[in-house]
Parts: C-alpha cells; sequence; structure tokens
C-alpha cells in the first residue's frame, strides 16, 4: 500500500504520515492535532470521543456588573458547566436569562472564580472588600495593565491592607489581544481553567 495521507484544510495540501480510520474513536488511536496516539495515554481522548464520563467538580462563576463583558462570561461560563451568577449592586442594571443578586451571600464560596467587568463603577471598593472577606477561590478586575487599578486606592481608602488588595488579579485572562466583549471573555474563562487546572494556559503543554 502507498503512504496513507490527509488533507489539511489549512494548507490546502495533502499530507503524509496520518494514520486515516473510519472511527478513530473506538479503533484506538486518537489523532489531535496531527498527532495519532493512544487512547489509554491520554484520558481526554475517550472523553473527546464520549467514551468516557467527564468528571467534574462544582464551580460557580461570579461575573460582577452587567456589562457586555459579563454577559458573555455568563453565557460562556454555563457551557462550561459553572453555576453563574451575576452580582449587580444596582436593581435597576440586569441581564436577561442570568440569575442576579444585588450583595455578596453564600453563592460565594471555595467554589467561586470572581470577575469584576467594569472597573469604572463607583462600588468596586465595597464590593472587593466585601468579596476579599468571603471564601472565593479567585478575584479579579479587568483592566489594562499599563496602568493601576482604580481599585487599589479605592480599598486603600477603605482601610484594607496591601496584601489584602494584592489578591485581586490584575490583568485577568490569557494574553491573546482580546479586544472585543467575547474575546475578552473567552480569554477571562481560559485564564481561569488553566488557573484551576494548574497549567500555563500557552501552547506549551
Amino acid at each position: 500500500m502507498g503512504e496513507e495521507r490527509v488533507f489539511d484544510l489549512v494548507s490546502r495540501r495533502w499530507l503524509p504520515g496520518f494514520r486515516a480510520q473510519a472511527n478513530p474513536g473506538r479503533a484506538g488511536p486518537c489523532q489531535t492535532a496531527g498527532m495519532t496516539h493512544a487512547h489509554d495515554e491520554d484520558p481526554a481522548c475517550e472523553v473527546a470521543h464520549s467514551e468516557a464520563p467527564v468528571e467534574q467538580a462544582e464551580r460557580t462563576l461570579v461575573a460582577v456588573f452587567a456589562s457586555p463583558v459579563a454577559e458573555h462570561l455568563l453565557r460562556f461560563g454555563a457551557e462550561l458547566g459553572f453555576r453563574t451568577i451575576l452580582l449587580e449592586p444596582d436593581p435597576g442594571r440586569r441581564l436577561g436569562g442570568f440569575t442576579a443578586v444585588t450583595e455578596i451571600g453564600d453563592y460565594v464560596d471555595a467554589t467561586a472564580d470572581v470577575v469584576l467587568t467594569d472597573h469604572h463603577r463607583e462600588e468596586i471598593g465595597p464590593v472587593l472588600r466585601d468579596l476579599l472577606k468571603s471564601p472565593a477561590r479567585w478575584i479579579g478586575i479587568m483592566g489594562s495593565p499599563r496602568h493601576t487599578g482604580p481599585h487599589v486606592q479605592a480599598l486603600t481608602d477603605l482601610g484594607v491592607p496591601p496584601e489584602e488588595i494584592a489578591r485581586v488579579h490584575r490583568p485577568i485572562g490569557l494574553n491573546i489581544g482580546s479586544r472585543t466583549p467575547p474575546e475578552i471573555a473567552l480569554a477571562t474563562l481560559a485564564g481561569l481553567i488553566a488557573d484551576r487546572n494548574g497549567r500555563p494556559g500557552g501552547f506549551t503543554f
């Protein structure tokens, strides 16, 4: 038989060295990004081919302040298995289709990742101060790394010590050059998943 080949949609060329199978999910090797490996070497392959149950720990995503980024965070987060909650102190601001609360409650527990999606809101100081007293697993606020975040002064004015302020992550998410609300939400969630899994979140595996 001749050399087995596969057509690459990116280069639009036939490439050698790929093992073609009618049903790669059940025939043994798993083909991912041009690589062939055995299923028993990578449990993720079995999950990808629906051959193993997905074991997922309970996790909560709290998006603070109603905003376009918060809407995408909650939507994508739900697809990723997060329990999603919008924390919006202003009862007049809501996002349709999402659970919304005005105060920090018991739902901000040790499973919670909290993302402040608007650093211009005057409530950032009190909200962050109370969040830092909660058992939240991770707390972050959006903003450019080129400038000192306004939350630093806001928390300082409230008497929050520097070591507590330093617990607030900024910038947040992976550096993928995101600019639009969906891209920012995607980068943020990817960073949270990498952090939860103890991974660097880049192209090095």
